[in-house]
């Protein structure tokens, strides 16, 4: 999965924007950025990245990233999607 397909994927499945910002930091959202040819995953608060996870590949970055809106989804909106299970 690419940042691009990530991106219509939150879209197809309703995800608010104002959760989330692919490709550029932006405060009190998780943000999914590449930095020096490393891909992070974290939560952004007031310059600070809290819960910093990261990927020598963009595939694991999506995938984690997903998997971390999908727990706020379930967790503020009581709703999400079914988690891709791996074979």
């Amino acid at each position: 999965m690419t940042a691009k397909e990530l991106k219509k994927f939150f879209k197809e499945h309703l995800v608010p924007s104002k959760l989330y910002k692919i490709g550029k930091k932006h405060d009190g959202r998780i943000c999914l950025t590449k930095d020096k040819g490393i891909w992070e995953v974290y939560f952004l608060d007031h310059k600070e990245k809290i819960g910093l996870m990261r990927y020598e590949d963009e595939n694991s970055a999506c995938q984690s990233m997903k998997n971390e809106l999908r727990k706020i989804m379930e967790s503020f909106y009581e709703i999400t999607w079914t988690p891709t299970r791996l074979a």
